[in-house]
């Protein structure tokens, strides 16, 4: 009936197990009241009951309060991909009623806790159409910087992917011990974010040379007393 009416794949998931347990304790109850228990102790039973359970369970308590958040809030739905506090990166697949299933790149099933979702920092990596990519490039030092930096701003230009504005740059952005390290910051949509860097740093790898360009070795200076 949710699929029919095209409910959020979030709440699907949710409310499917919680009316899940819903059902398995009113099947329960309809049992015991079948084979002749009175209501009445029933009542009492459960009054007991979900006052130990209760209190041995605050925790589960609260991955389903963290699970209500989830759904009000909305920091993520099902289909987007997040980084949690504990660093979990992945798709969200399910929101259940205690935990949320996420799906990791290398193919992992995680089953991450609603409560530590809710009150955690979260990373949703699939809000914002635009996403900024940094990379680095080290350099020998006496090459030219201005070189290498038109030939890497050539490159840039002749991907359609990497977005005209805000426009690439390339800086110096530190002298390392052995090498000049240059920033390469350019925009592109999120989906073709991780193709765009693995393309430019091949390019990088095969056009600096040609410029005269080196990729710098770590060096270290002996200086031999007789």
């Amino acid at each position: 009936m949710m699929q029919l009416r095209e409910f959020d794949p979030s709440l699907q998931s949710f409310l499917g197990s919680f009316v899940n347990i819903l059902l398995k304790i009113f099947v329960f109850i309809i049992v015991l009241t079948t084979v002749g228990v009175q209501m009445t102790s029933i009542v009492a039973v459960l009054g007991a009951a979900s006052l130990a359970v209760g209190l041995a369970l605050q925790g589960t308590l609260q991955n389903f309060a963290g699970g209500i958040i989830i759904l009000l809030l909305k920091p993520f739905r099902v289909d987007d991909i997040i980084e949690t506090a504990s660093g979990k990166v992945g798709v969200v697949k399910k929101i259940m009623i205690f935990t949320t299933e996420l799906h990791t790149f290398d193919n992992q099933v995680v089953f991450l806790p609603n409560g530590a979702l809710a009150n955690g920092i979260i990373t949703n990596m699939s809000n914002g159409k635009n996403r900024r990519t940094d990379l680095t490039v080290s350099i020998s030092y006496g090459d030219n910087v201005d070189t290498a930096r038109k030939a890497i701003l050539e490159i840039l230009k002749k991907d359609k992917r990497i977005l005209k504005s805000p426009a690439p740059t390339v800086f110096v952005s530190s002298l390392a011990d052995s090498a000049v390290i240059l920033t390469v910051r350019f925009w592109s949509h999120y989906g073709d974010m991780f193709a765009v860097a693995a393309d430019v740093n091949e390019q990088l790898y095969m056009a600096l040379p040609k410029k005269k360009i080196h990729f710098p070795f770590p060096q270290m200076d002996v200086h031999v007393v007789k």
